[in-house]
């Protein structure tokens, strides 16, 4: 083991060595010319755009300074998902990979596995049932279902016979899952019970359809649709025995054949298909694991939605690792218990989650008792000095302090995870310390296949998202208009842009919003507003467009809703405020006085000026229940409605600052001058909120 670890090491910095002309001389030579294009830095290198007349402004990971990785570096052979799992199964044929809970009679008891081998013979099944149903290869099949083993088997059978996997998902609203089963002309959906219900309700409308796999479903009770349907209602059960009646050859797909298509929730109209190949996401997770390196012996449990590349990028990680992979039981309120059973080794989550746990501990220990406060403090303080400094923090605090802590989360978590939207800098310290383990935050998007960039394991500093994940390059392009550019101090700022072979081929069937976002030379936009640090690490500080996300990583576009909201008879003018470290939004109402007026006669409500009507609890409350309807007249999805509301008597105008010229609402300066009102609201939200998953 010792000495293919080393052969590896070596060829991997082949290219950039000149090889001693004494073969028994043991010294290694630098070449002096492996670094005349590049910049080193601790992180990062940096390069010139072009060669001779460009800006050294573009910046690879220090991983992979000249050549950006496509493949896996021990495996170059494994072009494919299909390759992938081939490979899995090959290696850990009898190793665990899929486990749950849930028993046929609907108790819950210890995880039953399915190993690698067994899921392969699976995935044949399924592959060959759709081919007995008429799907050939390039044809799009629907996943509508949270995570489950049957989710991925599909999805390793969409790679073995060449179908493409659509993820369909409920949060993106009402009418999308039935513009996204037309809009991508899927030939098959997989369902279960509770989504069977959607899709049928639409089908008569869209004629790809062929047939309906309804997983968990007994065929006995599944509706029986007219005999003049062309559409089949079928079990997952039946559609896995005729296909081992009937076994298929493998339709192995090509790199560049493309391998799922990820709708996202666009901002505006309807969602974008992005079409993502074998080669997009091979290429993203081969990038990952020159820094990542998972085992077989690791158990990682999945519960973030499948419908999401966070999720997708990870399962391919795993399955190339040979890791097990527990499902939750499918409720957030369980997963404690799901942790506690299934005792993960890695634990990969969202800054919410994150939040929820910190808050959690930092309050049950405020309520300890002095004697307990002061433990943990002098525990946490000790093992973060350590940690800073390098050293080994003493077992001594885990097993008086931190064990506790570590098994709320089954106590063998040894990676930790997170994206998404940012992590707090205080938070992730703290998961650090607590948890004693690696924990590494990365930025990304579905149009990069995943990762962009992530954090090195032996950074231990906070407030970044890390360097250049080494199977892409990223540079900053200035925004002029947003005073961002590269000549800034004391670090250049701009869009953060992208290139590489995990940029995704375009949206499906949309030219123009391809064009927008992929320019000439292959650089995607993403616009985020990013800076570079020392050492060659990014921080994302902005948007380029007045659109931002939260902190579930939903989009938000804060003028559609103004607009929306501009029909309330109370409201004259609207601010919509939201961030990445909150997952609800709040606004900023200037009143109608002559209509709050009215209202407050009508209640028999008494006040001595405007100010104090628009303080009322009673005011705030009537504006709220008034904006709700008109938000659900205008369709707004859950997420794009305010969650609070601070009325204002005076209005946004030129003189306060609030508006611009054409009379558009000045975001930074709106955040700024009602900072106060944004942050008690959030307060008010936090502590009127009954979520049992505080309980983390």
């Amino acid at each position: 083991m010792e000495a293919s670890a080393a052969d590896r090491r070596l060829s991997a910095i082949q290219g950039h060595l000149i090889p001693a002309t004494d073969d028994l001389c043991l010294q290694i030579q630098k070449n002096p010319t492996a670094g005349e294009f590049y910049q080193g830095e601790r992180y990062s290198v940096v390069l010139p755009e072009k060669l001779q007349t460009g800006k050294w402004n573009v910046y690879r990971s220090a991983h992979s300074p000249l050549k950006l990785v496509s493949t896996f570096p021990n495996h170059p052979e494994i072009g494919t998902l299909h390759d992938n799992f081939v490979h899995a199964a090959e290696e850990f044929q009898d190793y665990k990979y899929l486990g749950t809970r849930i028993r046929v009679d609907g108790t819950v008891g210890e995880y039953k596995w399915m190993t690698y081998g067994e899921v392969a013979t699976a995935r044949v099944a399924i592959g060959s049932g759709l081919r007995y149903y008429g799907l050939q290869s390039g044809s799009s099949v629907g996943l509508y279902f949270i995570n489950r083993p049957e989710w991925l088997i599909v999805d390793h059978a969409c790679s073995a016979y060449s179908y493409i996997s659509v993820p369909l998902y409920d949060t993106l609203g009402p009418d999308a899952v039935k513009y996204i089963v037309g809009h991508a002309d899927i030939q098959a959906i997989f369902c279960v019970p509770s989504t069977l219900n959607t899709l049928l309700s639409f089908l008569s409308d869209i004629s790809s359809v062929r047939v309906i796999v309804v997983v968990g479903g007994v065929d006995e009770h599944l509706p029986s649709l007219p005999s003049t349907s062309r559409i089949k209602v079928i079990s997952y059960t039946k559609l896995l025995d005729q296909g081992k009646s009937n076994i298929q050859p493998f339709c192995p797909p090509k790199p560049e054949d493309v391998a799922t298509i990820c709708y996202t929730s666009g901002t505006t109209g309807t969602p974008k298909g992005v079409v993502l190949t074998h080669a997009n996401l091979i290429s993203n997770v081969a990038g990952m694991t020159v820094t990542v390196k998972f085992y077989s012996s690791d158990i990682y449990i999945s519960y973030l939605p499948l419908a999401h590349i966070y999720e997708r990028a990870n399962q391919i990680m795993s399955v190339y690792y040979g890791v097990a992979v527990g499902f939750y039981q499918g409720d957030n309120l369980k997963l404690m218990d799901d942790l506690a059973a299934l005792r993960p080794t890695i634990f990969c989550s969202v800054p919410r989650l994150y939040n929820r746990i910190y808050d959690g501990i930092t309050n049950a220990v405020k309520t300890s008792g002095t004697l307990k406060e002061r433990l943990f403090n002098a525990a946490y303080n000790s093992k973060k000095q350590a940690i800073m400094s390098g050293r080994k923090p003493s077992p001594m605090w885990d097993r008086l302090v931190f064990n506790k802590i570590k098994a709320k989360l089954g106590g063998r978590v040894r990676f930790m995870g997170s994206g998404a939207s940012p992590l707090s800098p205080d938070v992730m310290e703290f998961l650090r310390v607590c948890f004693g383990c690696r924990v590494m935050e990365g930025y990304g998007m579905t149009e990069t296949s995943c990762v962009i960039s992530s954090m090195d394991e032996d950074d231990i500093s906070t407030g970044h998202v890390g360097s250049p994940n080494p199977a892409c390059e990223v540079k900053l392009v200035d925004v002029p208009e947003m005073n961002y550019t590269s000549e800034d101090q004391p670090y250049p700022r701009g869009e953060i842009c992208v290139r590489g072979p995990i940029v995704f081929q375009g949206y499906y069937k949309d030219e123009q919003q391809t064009r927008e976002v992929i320019d000439d030379e292959a650089w995607l936009h993403t616009g985020d507003i990013g800076l570079w640090l020392p050492g060659g690490r990014l921080k994302i500080i902005d948007r380029k467009k007045n659109i931002f996300k939260l902190a579930q990583g939903e989009y938000i576009a804060p003028e559609k809703i103004e607009n929306v909201y501009a029909k309330c008879r109370f409201i004259a003018q609207c601010f919509i405020y939201g961030d990445s470290f909150n997952s609800s939004l709040v606004a900023v109402a200037a009143v109608d006085p002559d209509v709050l007026k009215e209202w407050a006669a009508s209640e028999g409500i008494k006040y001595e000026d405007l100010g104090q009507l628009c303080n009322d609890p009673r005011a705030k409350a009537a504006v709220l229940a008034e904006m709700d309807a008109v938000g659900r007249e205008a369709q707004l999805r859950g997420f794009e409605f305010a969650k609070a509301v601070t009325l204002v008597p005076e209005p946004f105008t030129l003189e306060n600052g609030l508006l611009t010229p054409t009379f558009k609402v000045k975001r930074p300066q709106a955040k700024e001058y009602f900072a106060k009102a944004i942050e008690d609201m959030y307060a008010s939200i936090s502590t009127s909120d009954p979520t049992p998953q505080s309980r983390l």
